[in-house]
């Protein structure tokens, strides 16, 4: 693949070779020349000086003929620019933009502009450290209303068929992570201690989902 890195920060840095170490040929864009210091010796992509929402720039970075481009500065206005330049004018077929704001990141998702909310991410996983017993949110759909979130079981539901976390229509076992194997859902799959779940969940269903587990912590097996 093509791919195009707007944003050679701590980011952006981490990212592109990462990117061509998976194969791709990588272009990073930055404002600031001196920013693509911070990429290792060995990066081997093409570095263009100059702005990710300029026509211009993205020509001379090859953005026509682009598979995919992140959007990675530290400014929220000029990801979400740079994001619908790609798609909209270019219409580069991936596109995704990191957003510091969660609020201004629902309303980008709704638009169809797929995002990273930093703050959220950051927050999900201090939360989920602190209290495994929380569900976090790993994935939301352009329209909001599916979630994709992860909830560690409790040990309660080893020995017990798995199948009974899943009400059709409201939420639904999509994987399980057992140590460093992930196993996708089946209807004779059953719990061992330290499993880790992951739910398809309606945005309205994620309190039906908890009330299913909280009782079986306090019946001792699924209702």
């Amino acid at each position: 693949m093509n791919i195009i890195v707007v944003g050679c920060g701590r980011v952006g840095a981490q990212l592109a070779p990462l990117l061509e170490q998976a194969g791709n040929r990588v272009t990073v864009i930055d404002q600031n020349a001196s920013a693509f210091g911070r990429l290792p010796e060995h990066f081997g992509g093409e570095c263009v000086h100059g702005s990710g929402f300029d026509r211009d720039d993205l020509a001379k970075a090859g953005i026509e003929s682009t598979d995919a481009l992140a959007a990675v500065t530290a400014g929220d206005n000029t990801n979400i620019l740079t994001a619908r330049i790609a798609r909209e004018v270019f219409e580069v077929p991936h596109v995704v933009a990191r957003i510091y704001d969660p609020r201004r990141a629902v309303i980008y998702e709704r638009l169809g502009i797929p995002t990273v909310a930093t703050v959220t991410w950051t927050t999900d996983q201090i939360v989920r450290r602190l209290d495994p017993s929380k569900a976090a949110v790993e994935w939301t759909a352009a329209t909001g209303d599916v979630l994709l979130v992860e909830r560690a079981l409790p040990d309660t539901w080893a020995g017990r068929p798995l199948s009974a976390l899943s009400q059709p229509g409201v939420f639904a076992l999509v994987s399980v992570r057992r140590g460093t194997v992930s196993l996708v859902a089946s209807p004779d799959l059953v719990g061992q201690p330290g499993d880790v779940a992951h739910f398809a969940v309606a945005r309205d269903a994620l309190d039906d989902l908890a009330l299913v587990l909280e009782r079986t912590l306090v019946r001792g097996g699924a209702h």
